[in-house]
């Protein structure tokens, strides 16, 4: 009965010891099994790809005078007020022209005077010229000395210069009578050209400074609010992109609900530089951009817009969600593959790749691609995929880590069609 017993419990430590065997086994292999990875995926479609390039800047006007005085002196007449649409030749300033109307006197007066040692010179020379040629009669008949002769010429000679220094002074009493006559009509400025006042920064009763050599007081803005534009800066690494031509979308801050078509027209070939030396450098150009029919709004000078330059545009493309595309880094041998094996005593070097994982049979394989330009869904793939394929498109951590050639994947597009639809994707 002892023995029986003792089998019985050496039976059941075996029967406990094999399941325990069977179940660190079971651990072990479970182990071993790859894991499969949730994917969303897209098919590869043809679609129409418009490259752009977004930049921001300020409404500005094609046309912008600033009126600075060419003289000096209080301003008695300001009769336009910012906003006030002006006419070409119209009257806008005043300056008190006292000074001014006395300079232009004095320098008539002077020229009267001058004209006046003119004729008096001239009269002169022209009795001094009859003396010598009465002096050279007398001395051909000897009845007039050699002394007498030279006297007489040089008094001609020098009337004739008096004569022709009068007339000199005569000339430059007339351009001062012309350059003091200038700065009088100077008082009055008048619009150089149709449009607005956009800026005005002087006061009536306010002392300008002007100058004919350098820049005075500026009194004020006038712009052709019929001719606006948007300045943008371009990014360095996009400027390249832009061409003259170019269409692109404004977006005015102040009309949130509008898009305004303009056309590239400027580009600056040279660039600046903000942050020199630092972390934050910025290299840009500026970008000009004509605004087609600013008249449909009430564009104002300085308000902030975005513009999104359409830098290209290729149609019928196969494209794939701009996400898909990600960068491997296989190993290669250094110095090529021979069908596909590495060489052996050969050391492995890095060669990042563009890929796409396509999805067949529930296994994702990596496909190196070429892409051609993307908007801000989607990428033209030139080369690596057909039409149809089915591609991942999510996750990000999935497309970007965890996936590798082979991996098995099970599709959850549910979610992402979900996401989509809320989001407004295409």
């Amino acid at each position: 009965m002892a023995t029986k017993k003792k089998n019985k419990k050496i039976f059941i430590l075996s029967g406990a010891g094999l399941l325990v065997v069977i179940l660190v086994a079971a651990i072990v292999i479970g182990g071993k099994k790859e894991p499969v990875i949730t994917v969303q995926t897209e098919k590869v479609a043809r679609r129409t790809i418009t490259q752009v390039v977004t930049a921001s800047g300020q409404v500005e006007p094609k046309d912008l005078v600033a009126i600075n005085p060419e003289v000096s002196g209080q301003i008695v007449d300001l009769p336009v007020v910012e906003g006030q649409k002006v006419s070409k030749g119209q009257v806008i300033v005043k300056i008190r022209p006292d000074q001014y109307i006395a300079q232009l006197q004095q320098s008539e007066a002077q020229l009267q005077s001058a004209m006046s040692q003119e004729q008096l010179a001239k009269a002169n020379l022209s009795n001094a010229e009859s003396m010598y040629k009465r002096a050279q009669a007398l001395y051909e008949k000897s009845l007039e000395s050699v002394q007498d002769l030279q006297s007489a010429k040089t008094t001609y000679e020098v009337d004739k210069a008096t004569y022709e220094s009068s007339k000199a002074n005569v000339d430059q009493a007339k351009a001062q009578v012309g350059v003091n006559q200038d700065a009088l009509n100077k008082t009055t400025i008048r619009s150089p050209m149709d449009g607005v006042v956009t800026v005005l920064n002087s006061k009536l009763g306010e002392t300008v400074l002007g100058t004919s050599f350098t820049t005075g007081t500026e009194i004020m803005d006038i712009a052709n609010m019929n001719s606006m534009e948007a300045q943008v800066n371009v990014d360095e690494n996009d400027v390249v992109l832009v061409a003259v031509g170019d269409t692109s979308i404004l977006s005015v801050d102040a009309f949130p609900n509008k898009k305004i078509k303009g056309i590239v027209y400027q580009i600056a070939t040279s660039g600046t530089t903000t942050g020199a030396g630092t972390q934050d450098q910025v290299t840009n150009f500026l970008v000009k951009i004509r605004i087609v029919d600013p008249t449909q709004y009430d564009l104002k000078p300085g308000m902030s817009v975005t513009a999104d330059i359409q830098t290209a545009t290729h149609r019928n493309v196969l494209s794939v969600p701009i996400q898909s595309v990600t960068i491997r880094t296989p190993k290669m041998p250094e110095g090529g593959a021979q069908g596909g094996k590495n060489l052996k005593g050969q050391g492995m070097r890095e060669k990042a790749q563009e890929v796409v994982f396509v999805v067949k049979n529930g296994v994702a394989h990596a496909v190196q691609v070429k892409r051609g330009i993307s908007d801000d869904n989607y990428v033209e793939i030139t080369s690596g995929l057909k039409e149809g394929e089915e591609v991942v498109s999510g996750s990000f951590v999935a497309i970007s880590r965890e996936l590798n050639d082979g991996s098995k994947v099970r599709i959850e597009n549910n979610k992402m069609m979900a996401m989509k639809a809320v989001g407004g994707g295409s």
